[in-house]
């Protein structure tokens, strides 16, 4: 995964998250009593045959319908959306959490698809792909010296389970070209991006979304870190835009007592439907830190409402994003899908943490993120908005608030020190991969993670090499630091993927370093 700028793929991420909605449960049941409405069927079969027939200019009935449906769609509320049928297989697979294919992470070097890792468990790494090789050929398409968009390679490594295709390979660390006949199959799409033990007591658990695979990646996640020492988790929410609801309920059960309630949702008809904690919890009795972001959503903010409304754990960082609407998908019978919002979620106290939004398209929602940066509220809680008739009490008597999203009990400001231009951001990433590249096999022989994040580049002679190719003056001392700490996150990015960036940026991660200052003070 390409880190060129992670304030913009958390937003990425937070999009994504909320357009695929946050509860599905396969029953299509509102779509049958519209279409029971014989007279508006009607009507609109007729609409569409008069302009097939009689319209001045040719006209492409299917797009035209799709934008009919997204318009109409977007007159109800933001989240409700409309999902054509070539965007739906990518939004299921992410949400189920796998695809078939041969399971690698890509990216455009050049005029070649290079793998920058094979997924673990999936059908590459067993053939022995090896990070660093180029794809040339899939079976008789050729992949390199012509322009290939990367959205378009996946229809050339994808297929159905157990179709093979054969790859022709160089590799650069040995000046090799040779084929490698590949079994497609199951690839997992990890939810979990990072486990570990910060220190003796205290573990790391980064979740990236609430998709169908996300509790088992998690508790086995969590069962991992107790049996290493952890008395207190980390829960880092930031960017993650939701998923499903029982998702979250069933993670948010490893920390509640039996019987305490997670959410409630009420639909059209006041109909209310509630879930509560079980027994089962495995970790009721240790201490949680939930991180969270302007750009943490849906699942994420009922897994924080649900515990900070029970007195559980603390919420560190920033007002969430504020979704309160949950959305069920519906089959439209072409391959196409509506993501209809059946129902508002409420935290165990009642509040709804929807923002405000208006009918018809409400610009201002859309830009709720350039609000929070002129009211201030990035930086200071007391500009965080509250409204009084909004205020509910928990159990231990702490108030909380409703009406958009989850106010954070400690609050930690965006960081603005790590400023860098975006010519930073490109040129450290391909010159990470340029260095890696030239010296995979001398690194992956030196190198762990642990002693690759204390030792490596102390002398800073990589870091003049940087500067030496991009032919540029060297800037202040403190842009120099943001600089030479991004470019040794991306070269680990490189060698031990995300695990490697991220444990190189959360030495200075302004939250984790909150968590640790809270620790130290209850000692």
């Amino acid at each position: 995964m390409n880190k060129n700028n992670l304030p913009i793929y958390f937003s990425f991420a937070v999009i994504f998250g909320i357009l695929i909605g946050s509860f599905f449960n396969g029953d299509s049941s509102g779509f049958t009593s519209f279409s029971s409405n014989a007279k508006n069927e009607l009507k609109i079969k007729k609409l569409l045959n008069y302009i097939q027939r009689d319209y001045v200019d040719t006209v492409n009935t299917d797009k035209l319908l799709d934008g009919a449906i997204a318009q109409m769609l977007n007159k109800l509320d933001p989240h409700s959306v409309y999902i054509p049928k070539e965007n739906l297989q990518a939004i299921t697979e992410n949400m189920q959490g796998n695809f078939v294919g041969i399971g690698v992470q890509f990216r455009m070097i050049k005029d070649s698809i290079t793998v920058i890792q094979p997924i673990k468990g999936g059908p590459s790494i067993k053939a022995g792909i090896k990070a660093g090789d180029r794809i040339l050929m899939a079976d008789k398409d050729t992949l390199f010296g012509k322009e290939i968009r990367s959205g378009n390679v996946p229809k050339f490594l994808k297929g159905k389970p157990a179709t093979k295709v054969t790859l022709q390979i160089y590799r650069k660390s040995t000046d090799s070209l040779f084929t490698v006949s590949i079994k497609r199959g199951k690839v997992n799409i990890k939810s979990v991006d990072l486990a570990y033990m910060v220190n003796d007591s205290i573990g790391y658990i980064k979740l990236d979304r609430f998709a169908r695979n996300t509790y088992r990646e998690f508790k086995t996640s969590l069962q991992t870190l107790k049996t290493r020492g952890m008395t207190d988790l980390i829960l880092d929410l930031r960017g993650n835009g939701g998923g499903f609801i029982d998702i979250a309920n069933r993670i948010v059960d490893e920390f509640l007592e039996d019987e305490k309630r997670i959410v409630f949702t009420k639909n059209n008809k006041n109909e209310i439907t509630e879930s509560f904690a079980t027994e089962n919890g495995i970790f009721e009795n240790g201490g949680v830190y939930v991180l969270m972001d302007e750009n943490s959503a849906s699942a994420s903010e009922i897994l924080a409402g649900a515990l900070q409304d029970n007195d559980k754990g603390t919420i560190v960082g920033r007002r969430s994003f504020g979704k309160g609407l949950v959305q069920q998908e519906m089959d439209l019978g072409d391959g196409s899908a509506v993501r209809l919002t059946i129902a508002r979620y409420y935290t165990p106290t009642g509040r709804s943490i929807q923002k405000p939004y208006s009918k018809n398209g409400d610009y201002t929602y859309a830009s709720d993120y350039q609000q929070r940066v002129r009211n201030g509220e990035l930086y200071n809680k007391d500009s965080i908005p509250v409204v009084d008739s909004l205020r509910y009490t928990t159990p231990k008597g702490k108030i909380v608030y409703g009406g958009g999203g989850i106010i954070p009990d400690v609050f930690v400001p965006i960081d603005t020190t790590s400023y860098m231009s975006n010519f930073y951001f490109i040129a450290i990433t391909n010159f990470a991969f340029e260095y890696v590249d030239r010296n995979r096999m001398e690194i992956a022989e030196k190198w762990t993670l642990d002693t690759f994040i204390a030792d490596f580049d102390t002398n800073a002679l990589i870091f003049d090499e940087f500067y030496a190719k991009i032919k540029k003056f060297k800037p202040s001392i403190k842009t120099q630091e943001i600089i030479q700490k991004y470019l040794k996150s991306s070269i680990a990015n490189e060698i031990f993927g995300d695990v490697g960036f991220y444990r190189m940026q959360h030495k200075e991660d302004k939250m984790i370093l909150k968590v640790l200052e809270l620790e130290n003070q209850q000692e």
